[in-house]
């Protein structure tokens, strides 16, 4: 698995300003551009065993999202960082790239981003491809059958001292990324080759504050459709495929069935050898499912 995580050939990293901001953007491939949403905790690497893949027949775009990675940072904690906001970024992206419409992948965060950006900037997304997809009908269910104490960092991560303890030196930070790539794995060493990447990327000042603004800015969200007071979904018109790591503890495959809801047209199947992190757990299985959604190059 070691050689999943190196940098394929011709793999090119830039960074593009957009939205009085920049972001890093790593692209490898010719052809049909796809645009690859990482989740938390996780930043644009995550695609590495899919873009070693694929990069033969495809153009694949992997931006750390805002907040994330090599992207800009803001200069303290913010809480209005959701998924429109990163939506608007990617259309934004996307233009300066001049590749719409694409193809977009999207994974945790990065499937709710995924699916704003679908609804908000129709224009810029040709289909969806989403890894475990949250949507507003998991509603109660984040908080029913004892499913709250799986949910426990979504509510340490908005604390003040949060960052500071996570980020107090790299055996801390380690053992706190560390408990979530392996928890929320199948196969519980996927990331072992990957570990020391990602605690070098959480290390960064910084870089901690991104993913836990996030959930800051999905907190009044989330305990709304808690409560029952979720907003109306508007269905995604493109046609979308989700595909679900059937033991993921914390996106619960079974939510599956509430994917039909939000989506015009959308076709649901499952990894049965993965998790959480289906594209790295079990990424020859994701890159044959990615190839069905979205065709030769």
């Amino acid at each position: 698995m070691t050689r999943d995580f190196s940098s394929p050939p011709g793999l090119r990293n830039r960074q593009i300003a957009v939205r009085e901001s920049s972001f890093h953007v790593a692209e490898v491939g010719q052809g049909r551009p796809v645009l690859l949403l990482h989740g938390w905790p996780e930043f644009w690497a995550t695609w590495l065993p899919l873009m070693n893949r694929l990069h033969p027949h495809y153009h694949l775009i992997a931006p750390d999202l805002r907040g994330f990675g090599d992207s800009a940072k803001s200069a303290g904690p913010r809480s209005d960082v959701g998924p429109s906001v990163h939506a608007d970024d990617m259309a934004a992206l996307l233009g300066a790239l001049g590749c719409g419409p694409a193809g977009v992948v999207g994974h945790d965060v990065g499937a709710y981003v995924a699916q704003s950006l679908a609804r908000r900037h129709p224009q810029a997304v040709d289909r969806l491809l989403l890894f475990n997809c949250p949507t507003p009908g998991v509603a109660e269910r984040w908080v029913r059958d004892g499913h709250v104490n799986e949910i426990w960092y979504q509510s340490f991560q908005q604390l003040a001292l949060a960052e500071k303890l996570v980020g107090l030196g790299r055996d801390a930070c380690a053992l706190y990324f560390g408990h979530f790539l392996s928890h929320w794995c199948h196969r519980k060493d996927a990331f072992a080759p990957a570990l020391e990447m990602w605690i070098d990327n959480f290390m960064k000042p910084g870089n901690i504050r991104g993913g836990f603004d996030w959930y800051r800015s999905q907190n009044a969200a989330r305990i709304a459709a808690i409560d029952g007071h979720a907003p109306p979904s508007i269905k995604i018109h493109q046609p979308a495929r989700v595909h679900w790591g059937r033991h993921d503890p914390i996106l619960k495959s079974a939510w599956a069935s509430f994917v039909p809801e939000h989506f015009d047209e959308v076709e649901v199947s499952f990894c049965e050898s993965a998790g959480h992190f289906v594209h790295v757990e079990a990424p020859d299985e994701a890159a044959r499912v990615f190839a069905e959604v979205f065709g030769a190059a």
